[in-house]
């Protein structure tokens, strides 16, 4: 039977390096990522069965990068593995098509056995993180909410919490500083934000931000 082929996408390199040892006796890992904006086209030009990807990542967080994966990719199997133990992050995980999340904790247990049950089309969540979840939920894959903001919205406002200028996360979006500066005041127009700050607090509620800021 063939490996299957697994791309993996965290910016901690250490551990990255110690899950491809973990994974090469039954995968051919074939490549890693550090950030969530890399990922997209590396994941187009390698056609990965496997994804191991972190929530909380710099450029674009893992959950906005998977919806846009799975947009073009629908047959990639995602394994999400991160250090969160928020119950409405595995939520929304699971909605956006994981095929399963644990925590970087139980990763030199589990992650073999997530990937394997990934590749049989079944779905696994280690037992710290389903503990914290409705049954119900994994059954039936209750719909969370969005917050209504756009996929380019989203990007935009990571961007700018994470410290980027307009004109930087123009260059990172390949758009110009005006449709940066649109998005941004179109969000703070219609959520009725009348500063940074506010802002900021915003993209933090609607989890557009999920990891520690980065230095760029």
């Amino acid at each position: 039977m063939q490996r299957p082929r697994v791309l993996l996408a965290d910016d901690h390199r250490m551990l990255a390096e110690a899950c491809i040892r973990l994974l090469e006796p039954e995968c051919e890992v074939v490549g890693t990522v550090t950030d969530g904006r890399a990922l997209l086209p590396v994941a187009r030009d390698l056609h990965p069965d496997v994804i191991v990807l972190d929530i909380g990542m710099p450029l674009l967080n893992g959950l906005e990068a998977a919806r846009q994966i799975k947009q073009s990719m629908p047959g990639v199997k995602l394994v999400f593995m991160t250090m969160n133990e928020d119950p409405d992050l595995t939520r929304e995980a699971l909605h956006i098509g994981a095929s399963g999340y644990l925590l970087k904790s139980s990763a030199a247990s589990e992650l073999p056995e997530a990937i394997r049950a990934a590749v049989r089309g079944d779905t696994y969540v280690d037992r710290r993180a389903s503990a914290k979840l409705d049954d119900s939920f994994i059954r039936e894959g209750e719909r969370p909410t969005t917050g209504g903001l756009t996929a380019r919205q989203r990007e935009v406002l990571q961007l700018l919490v994470e410290g980027f200028s307009m004109k930087e996360a123009a260059r990172v979006l390949r758009v110009t500083a005006r449709t940066v500066a649109f998005h941004k005041y179109r969000v703070m127009q219609l959520f009725r934000l009348k500063s940074n700050a506010e802002l900021i607090q915003f993209a933090i509620e609607q989890r557009v931000t999920l990891g520690t800021p980065h230095q760029h």
